[in-house]
């Protein structure tokens, strides 16, 4: 990538170098305001140098040969540099000191650091991580990918070419051409973020260019449908079958908080009769492998009861009828409008409403509910953890009660009024 770069050259005797010989000669590059330096393999006396001028005193044949052989360092050095240009490098001091001396300069670039990072995940998937880890990591590698072939028409570029306005860009690529919500764009670029100090722990990249760039994440309004909505959802007729099977896999989520893979890859082995002796599903989440214990409440009891002898999902091997993501969902904003629910239903609304409107709603403690939805930090629980107003409408009519309780009426209006 062409950028505009400064660039120097200086000749200087190094005189903690000196010996009986005279002090050694060296070459020092700067490019941006990073030095790379090395030796001429010359020695001049202190007596017959001119450092502000950088060449030997006086016009002797020794003068010559040393001040010749310096031009010729210095026009070499603007040859290289210049033909780096021309071939689009990435120029560093390092970089043009090593092409002139002919050593080897390991320059890793971003998606080689991704793709080895990658790969060492992929290798720990079912022992310390799961697989949707390894395929979201996947996912942000070919976003950037893609946004380097957008921004820099290459198919790569070098660490050190990681900086500030890289990160501002890409956040800026991915919120306009991949159309991606905020939140989620500053989740790829957490990630990200864990590439880059990988490189920085490696020595691979000197400067950590998220030094000035912070993700910031926004507050989102959690929705649930309130208990007349599931009300409603439970008691209304439907007569097609396809609906119903939705009906009762998101009043299932509803009451038990499992996302929609988790209620896929539920087997009879997950039932089991708990502390309590009650019923309990014993299960894992597919999203973090957190372990779940839940006690089923009598609504998913009933729903598990009724598909017990159902063909299909005993043929599946499951507790519950299947059914893909996408259908589902589909199906649900159909189920909606059969119901006259104006809210989006999705699946994972189900999930929302269990963590609100059945457990926090109705006194159940965010430890407890923590442990429902198999959370790994109890932070993850408090974004549902929004209190609806007839919750604490109801918690200060207690609250009244308890600090007045036999108010009268009319002297209260009074006052109000």
């Amino acid at each position: 990538m062409k950028t505009t770069q400064t660039f120097s050259i200086l000749i200087w005797a190094n005189n903690a170098r000196a010996t009986s010989e005279g002090m050694s000669l060296w070459v020092r590059i700067t490019i941006d305001g990073k030095r790379a330096e090395f030796s001429l393999k010359k020695r001049v006396l202190p007596e017959k140098w001119d450092p502000k001028a950088g060449y030997m005193k006086g016009n002797s044949d020794e003068a010559k040969t040393v001040n010749n052989y310096i031009n010729q360092v210095k026009a070499e050095l603007f040859k290289i540099y210049t033909q780096m240009q021309m071939l689009d490098e990435f120029i560093t001091a390092e970089s043009l000191k090593l092409r002139f001396t002919g050593g080897k300069e390991d320059k890793k670039t971003i998606l080689q650091v991704f793709d080895y990072h990658n790969s060492q995940l992929e290798k720990v998937v079912g022992i310390d991580v799961v697989r949707p880890t390894y395929i979201k990591f996947l996912t942000i590698r070919a976003k950037l990918a893609d946004f380097i072939k957008f921004q820099y028409k290459e198919s790569d570029i070098f660490l050190q070419e990681l900086n500030h306005q890289f990160l501002t860009n890409f956040e800026f690529y991915l919120k306009t051409e991949e159309k991606i919500q905020h939140n989620t764009t500053m989740k790829y670029i957490q990630n990200f973020k864990k590439i880059v100090y990988i490189a920085i722990r490696n020595r691979w990249l000197m400067q950590n260019p998220f030094a000035d760039f912070h993700c910031s994440f926004k507050k989102v309004e959690r929705n649930a449908l309130t208990a007349d909505e599931i009300a409603i959802l439970e008691n209304k007729t439907i007569k097609v079958e396809r609906l119903k099977a939705v009906r009762d896999l998101f009043v299932f989520s509803c009451y038990t908080g499992l996302a929609y893979i988790d209620v896929m890859r539920l087997t009879p082995q997950n039932l089991s009769i708990g502390i309590d002796r009650e019923y309990w599903l014993f299960t894992e989440r597919k999203k973090s492998g957190e372990k779940v214990k839940i006690p089923l409440l009598p609504q998913a009891l009933t729903i598990l009861e009724k598909y017990k002898s159902h063909p299909a999902v005993i043929n599946s091997g499951g507790l519950l009828p299947h059914l893909s993501n996408q259908r589902l969902n589909s199906y649900l904003k159909e189920l909606a409008d059969v119901c006259g629910i104006e809210k989006n239903l999705t699946f994972h609304l189900a999930r929302h409403t269990f963590a609100t409107t059945v457990t926090l709603t109705n006194g159940v403690p965010i430890e407890t509910v923590s442990k429902l939805l198999g959370h790994s930090s109890i932070k993850t629980t408090q974004i549902y953890a929004k209190v609806v107003e007839n919750k604490l409408s109801s918690d200060m009519l207690l609250l009244r009660q308890k600090l007045n309780p036999r108010p009268d009426k009319n002297q209260e209006a009074k006052k109000l009024g």
